[in-house]
């Protein structure tokens, strides 16, 4: 059951608050303003200018539960706001666990204006969806098995899609950059399926010379036209080679036409095997043909392909079953070690539904994070927050402020779960091939250290935010964003100053 907001802030009073305000927790010592030499060094070297970079580094001293503070060990132009790329997941996935809980599953409903009759169900199926950013074939397939369970084999009506839990403008397809067909711009959706991007699995066969071409999610009226050839040279670059045409495409699609994804040009005879991911459907042709193949793979049939349209849940409907999907814990593991864009939009649109109630807005939702930030004793001038994501020209945030919250996120009960979700540098998420020679060299060490770390990369923006456990054990938040035409080459900068705190670099008498 869903709260009124003015009574959600009342009850949030007592529950969030620690006992001690979060922004108390950083000690008030005279902040080090200064660049660590290998850092300045990098920085010069890929002409990025000294104030085009923000640092902050906090020493994490833990305490009993809820009350670990910190010590300001380094201070560079950390209180101005910036764009801090898809690091800005750190906000939207910390308040999403604190508000929500980790064990919140988003539900997606099944209603019929029909009767089930001798495994027979004659009448439609509505779906009415709650925003779950992780409905994938998987869980499509537990859902099918659920309406099998209910005594139906075979489907006679059309599927309606509700998506009446979001407004319109929070599904409007907006992007920075124009690629509308890239899977990191797929626009949130109520009834998001499969991050709506068909995945294509290409790579040499390996029994004979020529390429294997397979797909996924399951469409139930797309088939693959390969005409593509293979070419003995290098794997990198293998996109470039690729020419890719969906007929019919976009808005002329209809749900029940039978689709053509041709490929043609050439691929590497050195791939091993390249996921090519895109977004060529619309929203109903995709769940439609979607939710068509899972049944159809789960043993049941039809009797007549079904149109997919929208359309609100009508009062005279009855319900069949109501899915839950997974987790929240396990979706902001995807969110935070995989940088998902609309996973993280839909968490925000989440805390407006669940905290203001339909139609969800983005507005809303940033409604909800200030005040979960004010309640906390956390003032924060200068953020912006336009989806939650990072992925966005206008979000800004400032180092100190993105640290508060790292540091405040040690004093929650949900501090392990955040912690585990950032990729850990040199083994997975956007973080595995980072850091590799340096934390090589602490292998022999009984308790190695490590660096749990959000990734952002705009064009423009290089950023990194997380936490650092040194070769001596000291905790360490790190945040540190470069706004500047030259942030590309900004990576080695990143990996010096993470480097440098491994190694302990804050030390006394540190040479500044």
């Amino acid at each position: 059951m869903r709260i009124g907001y003015s009574l959600y802030i009342s009850l949030i009073c007592f529950l969030l608050i620690p006992s001690a305000k979060a922004a108390d927790l950083v000690s008030q010592d005279t902040a080090l303003q200064y660049i660590p030499k290998a850092v300045a060094s990098s920085l010069e070297k890929n002409q990025i200018p000294k104030d085009s970079i923000s640092i902050s580094v906090v020493e994490i001293k833990p305490g009993y539960p809820g009350k670990s503070t910190g010590k300001t060990e380094l201070d560079w132009r950390a209180t101005t706001p910036m764009n801090p790329a898809s690091t800005m997941k750190i906000l939207t996935t910390l308040t999403g666990l604190d508000i929500l809980g980790p064990q919140y599953r988003w539900r997606t409903n099944l209603f019929t204006d029909g009767v089930i009759r001798q495994g027979v169900l004659k009448g439609n199926i509505y779906l009415q969806g709650t925003g779950d950013p992780k409905l994938v074939p998987e869980e499509l397939a537990k859902m099918m098995k659920a309406l099998q369970n209910l005594g139906i084999q075979k489907i006679d009506g059309n599927l309606f899609f509700d998506r009446t839990a979001y407004a319109p403008s929070a599904m409007e397809h907006n992007t920075i950059d124009g690629e509308s067909l890239r899977a990191y711009n797929v626009p949130p959706d109520a009834l998001l399926y499969a991050f709506r991007t068909l995945s294509f699995q290409i790579g040499k066969s390996r029994t004979a010379d020529f390429i294997d071409i397979s797909y996924s999610p399951a469409l139930s009226q797309l088939k693959v036209v390969n005409q593509m050839q293979l070419i003995d040279r290098p794997c990198d670059g293998w996109k470039s080679g690729i020419r890719f045409n969906l007929d019919p495409e976009g808005d002329n699609a209809k749900t029940d036409q039978l689709l053509s994804a041709q490929f043609s040009g050439v691929f590497p005879s050195d791939c091993k095997g390249v996921n090519y991911n895109v977004v060529a459907l619309d929203a109903n042709t995709f769940l439609t043909q979607g939710f068509t193949a899972a049944w159809e793979l789960a043993g049941g049939t039809w009797v007549k392909t079904p149109i997919g349209t929208n359309g609100s849940v009508p009062i005279t409907a009855r319900p069949l079953l109501q899915f839950e999907g997974i987790n929240l814990a396990d979706d902001v593991v995807d969110i935070n070690k995989y940088s998902n864009n609309v996973m993280a939009r839909q968490l925000l649109l989440t805390l407006a539904l669940e905290k203001m109630g339909k139609p969800a807005t983005t507005e809303n939702g940033e409604i909800v994070i200030q005040s979960w930030l004010k309640q906390l004793g956390l003032e924060f001038p200068g953020l912006v927050i336009e989806n939650g994501s990072g992925l966005s020209r206008n979000e800004a945030i400032s180092a100190q402020q993105m640290n508060s919250l790292l540091l405040l996120a040690r004093n929650l009960p949900v501090a392990e779960t955040f912690y585990n979700s950032l990729p850990i540098a040199g083994t997975d998420g956007t973080m595995r091939n980072r850091l590799m020679a340096q934390l090589r060299k602490f292998l022999h060490l009984k308790k190695k250290p490590e660096a749990r770390i959000k990734t952002g990369s705009l064009a423009d923006v290089r950023a990194i935010s997380g936490y650092v456990m040194s070769k001596s054990g000291r905790m360490y938040a790190v945040t540190s964003f470069i706004n500047h035409p030259n942030a590309w080459r900004g990576l080695e900068a990143h990996d010096q100053l993470l480097s440098w705190l491994i190694e302990d670099g804050p030390e006394p008498k540190q040479a500044r």
